[in-house]
């Protein structure tokens, strides 16, 4: 960035703001430092860092080792499972519905505006509590499904809030596009729904991307809601169990963030993987398609065979 640009979005430091700046720095650097002293002294004062409450967890001599982390890896399992569940369903209903809120009219789409409003303005813990405590009680059986009742209660609260969030990012990524697009797919022969599916749905998901892995970020995080519910062996449980068992929850839940942290840092890193691919592919198609009147990234119209 040039000196002239940085003037235009804020002013240049004199020598006083400068030395402002860096005294007010060092001090808050000091205080961190201080305030870090201050906690690692009270957990060396309370023997938090002896090899008895961290051993289970990292020497793979101790006894309760093997025990820990089969307790731990069957809640990353289970995790992952129901996130995956919750996350594809809420993907696919929540393009869905942003696809049919599009496409229908002024009153057709009332009814959806409602759903999303409702479902979007309810705390996700009340979501997964109807699933898991409430659909048994009016007689909607889950047990009988791989999984068992609790995991599909999860999963479908977490699908049902998280839902009508990928219908709004799903339905503004597609809102942000030129209508010029639109207009060109109609114009070449396409349907309306051949319009949303080959031309706007596909630029729409590339550029709300980071929105969207942002959000399966979430879903994946919200499955340890289901710990306050019911008993379901997922990570943050499973820690539950553990530090019950030894008496080390500040190094049981210390481990257990460094997953959750390891897992949410995989999948940001695969969307970036996702979307670098996916503007070498935007960067190759956009000749031809431009040549053919099309937007970038769009099938082309006929031609079939």
């Amino acid at each position: 960035m040039s000196q002239q640009e940085q003037a235009v979005l804020y002013d240049a430091q004199g020598p006083k703001a400068r030395r402002r700046s860096l005294i007010g720095t060092v001090v808050a650097v000091l205080v961190l430092l201080g305030l870090a002293y201050v906690v690692v002294r009270r957990l060396a004062d309370q023997d938090q860092f002896s090899m008895e409450k961290w051993g289970p967890l990292i020497d793979p001599g101790d006894e309760n080792f093997d025990a820990v982390w089969r307790l731990i890896r069957e809640g990353i399992v289970n995790t992952l499972t129901a996130a995956a569940l919750a996350m594809v369903l809420s993907v696919v209903l929540g393009t869905l519905i942003a696809v049919a809120r599009l496409s229908l009219g002024r009153v057709g789409r009332i009814p959806l505006i409602g759903l999303v409003e409702i479902f979007r303005g309810l705390p996700v813990v009340v979501l997964v509590f109807i699933g898991v405590r409430v659909l048994p009680d009016v007689g909607v059986d889950l047990s009988g499904l791989p999984g068992g009742q609790v995991l599909w209660g999860l999963v479908i609260g977490l699908t049902v809030y998280n839902m009508v969030i990928f219908a709004e990012i799903v339905r503004a990524g597609v809102a942000s596009l030129p209508r010029g697009q639109r207009e060109a797919a109609l114009a070449n022969g396409l349907t309306n729904w051949q319009t949303m599916r080959i031309v706007l749905l596909p630029q729409a998901f590339r550029t709300m991307l980071p929105a969207i892995i942002s959000q399966l970020i979430v879903v994946l995080k919200d499955t340890s809601l289901v710990t306050f519910i019911a008993n379901y062996d997922e990570l943050l449980s499973q820690g539950e169990s553990i530090q019950r068992n030894l008496g080390n929850p500040i190094q049981t839940f210390f481990v257990i963030a460094l997953i959750y942290i390891a897992m949410n840092y995989c999948l940001g890193r695969l969307a970036q993987y996702i979307e670098r691919r996916q503007a070498r592919a935007g960067r190759s198609t956009a000749g031809p398609a431009e040549t053919a009147g099309l937007a970038p990234g769009a099938a082309p119209v006929g031609g079939g065979a």
